[in-house]
C-alpha cells in the first residue's frame, strides 16, 4: 500500500501540466486514436493548461495584489481569514484519503461508464481534490478515517450526477460537444442558478431585460467590449486600492489583456480534447453497445467566456462589499478573490449568459457562501490541522468558494448521523444517477 500511495504521490508531484498530457495520451490510445494523433492531443492539451494557468497567474498577480491590498483597507474589522481554494488540491493530496481517491475513483468511475450509470468519463484527476476535501470535511467531523474514505467516495458519485444532469445545457452554451464539466465546486452553483433564474423569469422587467455580451457591444459600442470592461475594472480596483496613475495604467491593461488572451487558451485546450472526445463517442458506440461517454474535464474550459469574465472581475467589490456590511458575516474574501471565475462559470448558461442576471445572481449566491464559510471556518481549520498543512496563521481559516452546499451537507450528515448518514447520501445518488441517465435517457429516445 506504501508503494502504490508513493508512486501516486509522485505522479501527482509531477504536476496537472505534466500528468494531464500523460493522461490524456493513455486516454486516446484505449479509445483507438492513432499513437501519433493521441501523443499531439496530449502535447496540445499539455500546452493549453500551461497557457491558462500562465493567464490566471497574470490575473491572480496583477488583479489579486490589488484586490488583497483593497481588502486589507476595507476589511479590517473581518476576523476569518479566507485562505482560498488555490491550497485545496496540495492540501488533498497531501493526505492518504486525497491520493487513495484517484485509483478508487477511477475504477469506481469505469464499472459505472459499463453500467451505463453515467455517462462521464472524469479524467479531470487534478480536480478530485474537492471529493478528496469532503473526505478530509467528514474525517474531520467523524474522528474517522473510513468515514472520510467513504464521504470521498459518495462525493465522486455525487460529482458524476451533476456533470450528467447538466451536460447538454453547459456543452450547448459552450460550445464543447463530447465535454462534461466536473469541477464539483463549478457545479455546485448551478444547484442554486436554476431556481433563482425561474424567480428571474417572474420578475416584470428583469425578465425582459437582454443584457448578453453581444447585446451589450452592440448597444454600448467599444464600452459594451468586454476588453474594454476589463480595462476599467483594472483601473477602478487599482484607483480603490491607493496605487499610483503607472500601477494603475499597468493593472488596467493586464486585466484587459486576459480578457482577450484567455479565449484563445482555452481553444488550445479544446483543440486537443476535440479528437479525444470523438474517439471516446466511436467507442461507446462500438464496444459499449451505444452508450454515451463524455469527457470530464476542468471548469477552465468554461473562464474565458465574456459573460463568465466580466461578471467575475465584477464580483471582486461587489464581495468585499457584502463582506463588510453582512451581519453576522467574519469572512474577508481574500485568496478566493482572482479564482471567482470558477466558483461562477456553470451558472451563467442557466442565467441565459446575461450579465445583469449573472451579477445579481451571483452575488446573492455569494451571500450564502460567505455566511457558510463563516460557519464552516473551525471544521476547516481542522481539516488543516489533521493534514499537518501549515496555514500560516494562529487563527481560524476556510475559503470563501469551499462555502457551498455539498461541504455543508457532509458535514452535517456526518454531524448528526455518521456513516450511515453518508450511506443514505450515497444511496440517494446511485438512484437519481439510474434515473438520469436509464430512466430518464429511455423516455427522450422513446419520445
Amino acid at each position: 500500500m506504501d508503494v502504490v500511495i508513493n508512486l501516486l504521490q509522485w505522479f501527482i508531484g509531477l504536476g496537472s501540466n505534466t500528468f494531464l498530457p500523460i493522461i490524456i495520451f493513455v486516454i486516446a490510445l484505449i479509445f483507438g486514436v492513432k499513437p501519433g494523433k493521441a501523443f499531439m492531443a496530449g502535447i496540445t492539451v499539455g500546452i493549453g493548461s500551461i497557457g491558462l494557468g500562465l493567464v490566471l497567474d497574470l490575473l491572480s498577480g496583477s488583479l489579486g495584489a490589488a484586490i488583497q491590498t483593497m481588502g486589507e483597507q476595507y476589511g479590517a474589522s473581518l476576523s476569518i481569514m479566507d485562505i482560498g481554494c488555490g491550497v485545496g488540491g496540495p492540501l488533498a493530496f497531501s493526505t492518504t484519503i486525497g491520493i487513495l481517491l484517484i485509483p478508487l475513483s477511477l475504477i469506481v468511475n469505469f464499472v459505472f461508464v459499463m453500467l451505463g450509470l453515467t455517462k462521464t468519463l472524469n479524467v479531470d484527476i487534478w480536480n478530485f481534490w474537492f471529493p478528496a476535501f469532503l473526505g478530509l470535511v467528514s474525517n474531520a467531523v467523524s474522528g474517522s478515517f473510513v468515514v472520510g474514505i467513504l464521504a470521498a467516495v459518495v462525493a465522486v458519485m455525487l460529482q458524476w450526477l451533476m456533470a450528467d444532469t447538466f451536460q447538454e445545457k453547459i456543452s450547448t452554451f459552450f460550445g464543447y460537444p463530447g465535454i462534461a464539466i466536473t469541477h464539483m465546486m463549478a457545479l455546485s452553483g448551478v444547484i442554486f442558478a436554476i431556481p433563482m433564474n425561474w424567480i428571474f423569469d417572474h420578475i416584470p422587467g428583469l425578465n425582459k431585460l437582454d443584457a448578453d455580451a453581444e447585446t451589450l457591444t452592440k448597444k454600448f459600442g467599444i464600452f459594451g467590449d468586454t476588453v474594454v470592461m476589463g480595462l476599467i475594472i483594472g483601473a477602478v480596483v487599482g484607483i480603490f486600492a491607493h496605487y499610483d496613475v503607472a500601477k494603475i495604467g499597468t493593472l488596467a491593461m493586464s486585466t484587459a489583456a486576459v480578457m482577450k488572451i484567455m479565449p484563445k487558451m482555452v481553444a488550445m485546450f479544446m483543440e486537443g480534447l476535440m479528437p479525444v472526445a470523438e474517439a471516446a463517442k466511436e467507442f461507446a458506440s462500438k464496444k459499449l453497445n451505444g452508450k454515451v461517454v463524455n469527457i470530464g474535464m476542468d471548469a477552465a474550459l468554461t473562464v474565458g467566456h465574456p459573460t463568465v469574465m466580466s461578471t467575475s472581475l465584477l464580483m471582486v467589490p461587489i464581495s468585499l462589499l457584502l463582506a463588510i456590511v453582512l451581519p453576522g458575516n467574519k469572512v474577508l474574501p481574500f485568496g478566493d478573490l482572482a479564482f471567482f471565475a470558477f466558483g461562477i462559470a456553470l451558472m451563467i448558461p442557466f442565467f441565459k449568459g446575461n450579465i445583469v442576471r449573472s451579477i445579481l445572481g451571483c452575488s446573492i449566491y455569494l451571500v450564502i457562501c460567505l455566511y457558510l464559510s463563516t460557519w464552516l471556518a473551525p471544521t476547516i481549520t481542522h481539516v488543516f490541522a489533521l493534514a499537518h498543512y501549515d496555514v500560516g496563521t494562529s487563527g481560524l481559516v476556510t475559503s470563501v468558494l469551499c462555502g457551498l452546499w455539498p461541504v455543508g451537507l457532509f458535514a452535517l450528515a456526518v454531524k448528526y448521523l455518521g456513516a450511515f448518514g453518508l450511506v443514505i447520501i450515497g444511496v440517494i445518488v446511485i438512484a437519481l444517477l439510474a434515473y438520469v441517465n436509464k430512466i430518464r435517457a429511455n423516455k427522450v429516445a422513446a419520445e
